[in-house]
């Protein structure tokens, strides 16, 4: 069987929306890229160069997943467009943005998938190389704990080669409307695209003048957040899945692990986690060469009516710059 071959997009498309914490206006557009780019930021109201996404350039992590300085060229809130790139398996794209901030549209990545839908994936001469997991990594705090693991080892190994992602989150908080909930999923587009891209972020009432006086959640709103009150969420539509809250967590976990540069073969695991635990798993990973190997994973069986999406993820390794 033929190794996976990276792809990009058909065409490019153009989302318009707010910043979540500036409230600003702002708009992005994806720009079909060359085999071996990667996923690559670039500020189009500043004259600075192209940022790839990966690990070395996230430089914070507080409530959104931000590379470079936003101040001088850098992009915050990335991980829910991460995420669509990661779950629908695009490799390549330069994505200009003429703001500091992604738009955050309704808070998921559903609008990121429906325009990458809109124009399609286009699938290129180049092998994608994957990151297979050989041994445990794990970080853990006092507030939370995410892991890295292979795949059981009861797999053969072309069984382990075909095989993708697995996750599963656990979130745990001391409010009745969210509480304890777990999910996990194979990642692969259909999953991605049915059973997590619609998942919002949320926030709870009790911290919005917090994050106000902070200069943050500035464009926040019922459009964009699932709002958890007292005793009720405060959108009139209520939920979009009973345990919406935790598939978000796992949406965003997906996106934070775009940032290995390289779609990862094994199981992830999360308690409690967030993006600053996300990224600093990733950055432990490739601290240790002997948790790794690059591979050149074989193709995932495409998907009744979405031939042109069914496909895994990124393409460009960790070791490039």
């Amino acid at each position: 069987m033929k190794a996976a071959r990276q792809t990009t997009l058909r065409e490019q498309v153009q989302i318009d929306g707010i910043g979540v914490h500036s409230g600003a206006a702002v708009s992005a557009t994806l720009h079909p890229a060359e085999a071996g780019t990667g996923i690559c930021f670039l500020r189009s109201d500043q004259d600075h160069a192209e940022i790839p996404a990966i690990f070395r350039n996230v430089s914070s992590a507080e409530l959104s997943t931000v590379i470079g300085d936003p101040a001088s060229g850098g992009v915050a809130t990335i991980e829910h467009l991460m995420a669509a790139f990661h779950g629908l398996g695009v490799d390549n794209c330069l994505v200009e943005v003429d703001g500091p901030e992604m738009p955050i549209l309704d808070g998921s990545s559903a609008p990121f998938v429906a325009a990458i839908e809109q124009v399609g994936l286009e699938t290129l001469d180049a092998p994608r190389r994957a990151i297979r997991i050989l041994k445990p990594v794990v970080i853990e705090t006092d507030r939370g704990v995410v892991e890295l693991h292979p795949h059981d080892r009861s797999q053969t190994e072309r069984s382990q080669a075909e095989r993708g992602l697995k996750l599963e989150v656990e979130i745990d908080f001391d409010n009745q409307l969210v509480g304890r909930q777990i999910y996990g999923i194979d990642l692969h587009p259909a999953t991605f695209r049915r059973d997590v891209a619609r998942a919002r972020t949320f926030g709870f009432m009790q911290d919005v003048s917090r994050l106000w006086a902070a200069g943050r959640a500035l464009g926040a709103s019922l459009e964009n957040t699932v709002v958890v009150g007292d005793d009720r969420i405060l959108n009139p539509e209520g939920l979009r899945f009973r345990d919406e809250f935790v598939r978000h967590k796992l949406l965003d976990a997906v996106g934070d692990l775009a940032l290995a540069g390289a779609p990862i073969i094994g199981r992830f695991r999360s308690w409690r986690g967030g993006h600053r635990l996300n990224v600093a798993l990733i950055q432990a990973l490739f601290a240790d060469p002997s948790a790794y190997a690059l591979v050149e994973p074989a193709p995932v069986r495409r998907e009744r009516g979405h031939a042109d999406l069914g496909v895994a993820m990124p393409a460009y390794g960790p070791d490039a710059s």
